[in-house]
C-alpha cells in the first residue's frame, strides 16, 4: 500500500463529471477517480474547512464513530475491478468496512485518517507524470484554490451510481476512459 495525498476534486470536460485526484506521496504517479457531485461537494467542504449549518452523511458517519467511540484508522483504496474502484475503511480493533473510494476519502479527509493505495491500483490506473507536466499539476492547485464546493453541481446526463438491475462500472469511482 502507497500512501497518498488528496489533491481536491474538478469536473472533467466534456462529459461535466467530477472526479478526485490522488497523488502517491513518496512517488510520482497520480490516480484519478470519477465521482459523484455529492461526494465532490463532501471532499471540497472538507478541504476548505466549511462546516455545514447540519451534518451531512459524512459528518453524521464521523460523529456516530465518535459517539461509539470508535476511530477510522485507515482508508484503503484496494481494488480495480472491471473499471470500479473498491476501498475498505479500516477501523479501530482491525475492522474493515466496504466502501465507495468517494466516500472513504470523504471521511477521511474528516477524520483526518490517512489514505493509502495498493499497489497494483496504482500500476493499472495511476498515471506518472513527466516533469513539464508538473506545471500543469500545479495550475490544477491553483484552480483547487479557486473553485468552490457549489461550483459541483449534478449533470444533466451522464454516468451515475448503479441502480437495481444495473451493472457496477456504469458510474461514479469508475476510472475515467483513455484514448
Amino acid at each position: 500500500m502507497k500512501p497518498v495525498d488528496v489533491l481536491g476534486v474538478r469536473v472533467e470536460m466534456p462529459t461535466n463529471q467530477p472526479i478526485v485526484l490522488l497523488r502517491e506521496r513518496d512517488g510520482d504517479r497520480y490516480l484519478t477517480i470519477w465521482i459523484g457531485a455529492a461526494e465532490a461537494t463532501a471532499i471540497a467542504y472538507a478541504q476548505q474547512g466549511v462546516v455545514p449549518p447540519r451534518p451531512l452523511t459524512h459528518d453524521l458517519f464521523k460523529d456516530v464513530l465518535d459517539a461509539l467511540g470508535h476511530t477510522l484508522t485507515q482508508v484503503q483504496v484496494t481494488d480495480l475491478k472491471e473499471k470500479v474502484f473498491y476501498a475498505t475503511l479500516v477501523l479501530d480493533g482491525g475492522r474493515e468496512v466496504s466502501a465507495r473510494p468517494s466516500d472513504a476519502i470523504a471521511l477521511a479527509l474528516r477524520t483526518s485518517t490517512p489514505i493509502v493505495v495498493a499497489e497494483s491500483v496504482l500500476d493499472e490506473a495511476g498515471v506518472a507524470l513527466a516533469p513539464e507536466e508538473d506545471d500543469e499539476v500545479e495550475r490544477f492547485r491553483e484552480f483547487l484554490d479557486q473553485v468552490s464546493a457549489e461550483d459541483f453541481g449534478a449533470p444533466a446526463e451522464g454516468p451515475h451510481e448503479p441502480g437495481p438491475g444495473e451493472e457496477p462500472g456504469d458510474g461514479p469511482d469508475t476510472p475515467p476512459t483513455r484514448g
